[in-house]
């Protein structure tokens, strides 16, 4: 008897927009990528990352984290703890850590977005382990993403040219192509992050668990009439 031949896996376009200071669009990303390993064999994705700033007006030198926060969402003291503790968990329950005990400022991210978008265009591959990285720094080890030493490092550690890395934020290329980017998202509807646009159709909304991503995936990867 002849062994039924495996079912070829539907190859997926995802974009991820999102921004590297927030939180969700880490849960987010884990959260997708928990789903994909699910649907292993079944769906596989080529992943971009699209650049969003929760705040582009966000000074060189940063601000305090905790006062932006309770300034920009009208939080109390208590409530930012509850909503940082509610945020913990749901990283600790898709393996990211967040440690918001290691950093006190955030950051202005044009520049890491510029970075994102030379990976893409360097080395596709080694695009979505930067966005990784960028989030692990932020995150969980509580670096400054606008430093340039910082990103040329992060750069490095996923294998890409660090001396290159230098030279395009020194430059300021890409920034109308990141910006670009940007408006054409936001041109499509898209007000908060992280948004995930499956084969540009479908847009789940949020840090949304695994199990929402797996049904949306299955969706797309359904033939179209």
């Amino acid at each position: 008897m002849t062994a039924m031949a495996a079912a070829t896996p539907t190859t997926l376009r995802i974009d991820l927009v999102s921004d590297v200071v927030c939180p969700w669009c880490a849960i987010g990303l884990a959260s997708l990528e928990q789903a994909l390993r699910q649907l292993q064999g079944e769906v596989e994705a080529e992943l971009h990352v699209q650049p969003f700033e929760l705040d582009p007006t966000m000074p060189a030198e940063g601000a305090d984290v905790a006062e932006t926060l309770k300034r920009k969402y009208g939080m109390s003291d208590a409530q930012l703890a509850e909503n940082q503790a509610r945020i913990r968990d749901r990283g600790a329950e898709l393996g990211f850590r967040f440690d918001f005990n290691a950093r006190s400022r955030t950051w202005n991210t044009f520049d890491a977005h510029r970075l994102l978008h030379w990976a893409a265009a360097e080395a596709p591959a080694r695009q979505l382990p930067l966005k990784r990285a960028l989030l692990v720094a932020n995150f969980s080890e509580g670096l400054d993403v606008s430093d340039h030493a910082v990103l040329a490092e992060l750069a490095a550690g996923v294998g890409l040219d660090p001396a290159r890395a230098r030279e395009v934020l020194a430059s300021g290329l890409y920034a109308d192509e990141v910006r670009a980017a940007e408006r054409f998202f936001q041109e499509l509807g898209i007000r908060s992050v992280p948004a995930v646009i499956i084969e540009r159709r479908l847009l789940v909304s949020g840090g949304q668990p695994p199990e929402v991503f797996v049904q949306a995936l299955r969706q797309a990867a359904q033939p179209t009439s």
